[in-house]
């Protein structure tokens, strides 16, 4: 195995490690061969790339990934040089930066805190718990110095070329008691869920933290570059008492009494927390080891049978014509509803179709008031949520438990009709419809009642484009294959579905345009969902 760099750095803090009990030769061996298994981890925030992502390639792929968490550093950059107001500056970039480091402690290192093979593996040989303990610590402190170096690294050159020696060492011990207390905070946060919860209630916030991830570094660069225009330097702060539950500002009141010399009551209790908070909490985490170990155990636990919704049932006997059709309308839906590398890959898509309209209105806004924006037909901007059509019905055939597929060839069907049917009715309802549905709402807040039939034109648009891009796109079972297989080859033919949108914009465009013609524009896609929804255009699909 490789002697890897962070080893031989280790190595010079052999004494410690001893002193306080902990056999060092065998946590280095244990952390010689995580860090070697690391190697095989892909970060959470690559998890939206294409297919090529899929191949095996070597070396760590968190290290390799660093770059990118470096531009977030990039965004902390403005808010240290703006001015002197420190409380306010120093708020925003520990804000940003917690935000940053926490959701990637709890989306990437989430396997290294909550690992059990220490406890099954190790504890049958001759190794103590304490140093199975500081070998799971190191190995989270190894990648959250890079993680937090990568981030933090430009900031903290900005600050002490610009602000002053001072300033910068302020700035980075703070920055090490705020990993001290996130590690903590995120412990902390799984011993309670484990204590009240079942190991499957954590998998699923882990996966919700993933997904969160995934979508801000989609939507953030949008978020990012208007969030400048806003900004008012001269803001004035107001401190009140329920400040003292927002670490940001805890650690932003040591540069404005230190740096500004400000000494109000306020501003020396957040010091005093910055500091007295991380230590109180590594004191309470370490006690309560014990406990959050035992609680460790319920992650091999497998949950109590999930309830069948009644509601949903109901659901499938209205949109389904028979019975097979409605099996599998129920076994698409609960799979959307368990797969969490579904999931992962696939929800931020749908908080993305939420969160463009809104960007693209934001503008608008700036110069109209309500009653203008009722008067023109930026209605049509709810086609955004087209985009992720194309895109689900592609990750509809990957599942990671794809080796369940035989299930189809013991299942007593004819033809895969009913499966692709039933299939895409579930992706509507369970995925397309409630993202939709907070669209229209929205929307109708803002062009009035008069945009219903606008929306039902929208709804019934997308009905005939789904079924147009399961035609088009290549063909198999649902939940068939491997996520590594996927999506080779189907790039160009994504890009010609997207594409497809535009004519649908300008049929709805045109029919607004003559009197009655969105109505009769309603008809002819009734006519159209008809035809293409029929059994007989199923039954003629075939799987490549």
């Amino acid at each position: 195995m490789e002697n890897f760099l962070t080893l031989k750095l280790l190595d010079y803090f052999r004494s410690v490690f001893e002193k306080l009990g902990v056999d060092y030769n065998i946590m280095r061996k244990i952390l010689q061969v995580k860090l070697t298994m690391d190697n095989r981890r892909v970060p959470t925030i690559f998890t939206q790339s294409n297919a090529k992502t899929d191949k095996k390639k070597e070396g760590n792929q968190f290290l390799k990934s660093l770059w990118l968490y470096g531009l977030f550093g990039l965004v902390l950059v403005p808010f240290i040089l703006v001015g002197e107001n420190y409380l306010f500056q120093m708020s925003i970039v520990f804000s940003i930066a917690m935000f940053i480091i926490m959701t990637s402690m709890i989306s990437d290192f989430s396997s290294v805190l909550l690992d059990i093979r220490d406890k099954t593996i190790l504890q049958t040989k001759p190794v103590t718990q304490k140093t199975i303990s500081a070998s799971k610590l190191v190995h989270i402190v190894i990648y959250l110095f890079f993680l937090t170096g990568s981030i933090m690294a430009i900031p903290l050159l900005v600050s002490l070329f610009t602000k002053g020696i001072v300033f910068f060492l302020i700035f980075l011990v703070e920055i090490l008691f705020v990993n001290l207390l996130i590690i903590v905070i995120t412990a902390l946060l799984y011993l309670f869920i484990l204590r009240f919860f079942d190991g499957e209630k954590l998998m699923d916030l882990i996966n919700y933290v993933q997904i969160m991830l995934s979508l801000a570094t989609i939507v953030g660069y949008q978020l990012v570059i208007r969030s400048f225009e806003f900004i008012n330097i001269d803001i004035q702060v107001n401190l009140d008492w329920w400040q003292f539950f927002l670490p940001p500002m805890w650690y932003a009141a040591p540069f404005e009494w230190i740096l500004n010399g400000h000494t109000n009551m306020f501003i020396l209790i957040y010091t005093a927390l910055a500091f007295i908070v991380p230590i109180f909490s590594i004191v309470l985490y370490i006690k309560l080891m014990p406990s959050f170990e035992r609680n460790l155990q319920k992650l091999t636990a497998q949950s109590g049978g999930r309830k069948s919704s009644h509601k949903g049932s109901l659901v499938a006997k209205w949109i389904c014509r028979n019975s097979k059709e409605r099996t599998f309308y129920r076994f698409a839906n609960t799979m959307m509803k368990q797969e969490r590398e579904f999931k992962l890959k696939v929800y931020p898509s749908l908080g993305l179709a939420f969160v463009l309209p809104i960007l693209l209105f934001y503008n608008e806004f700036r110069y109209r008031t309500l009653e203008e924006m009722a008067s023109t037909q930026y209605y049509l901007a709810i086609y955004v949520c087209l985009l992720i059509i194309p895109t689900i019905i592609m990750m509809l055939k990957y599942s990671g438990t794809y080796k369940g597929a035989w299930i189809y060839q013991a299942a007593p069907i004819e033809h895969p009709g009913p499966i692709f049917k039933g299939t895409l009715k579930a992706f509507l309802m369970k995925l397309f419809l409630p993202v939709y549905i907070l669209q229209c709402l929205i929307f109708g807040y803002i062009f009035t009642v008069a945009i219903v039939p606008h929306l039902l034109t929208v709804l019934l648009s997308s009905f005939v484009y789904t079924v147009l891009c399961f035609l088009l796109l290549k063909k198999a079972l649902p939940f068939s294959e491997s996520f590594k297989a996927g999506q080779q080859g189907e790039g160009f033919t994504i890009f010609i579905l997207l594409l497809l949108i535009g004519p649908f914009i300008g049929l709805h465009y045109l029919s607004s345009m003559v009197p009655f013609g969105i109505y009769i524009y309603i008809v002819l896609l009734l006519l159209v969902n008809y035809f293409l929804w029929n059994d007989r255009i199923f039954k003629k699909v075939k799987i490549r």
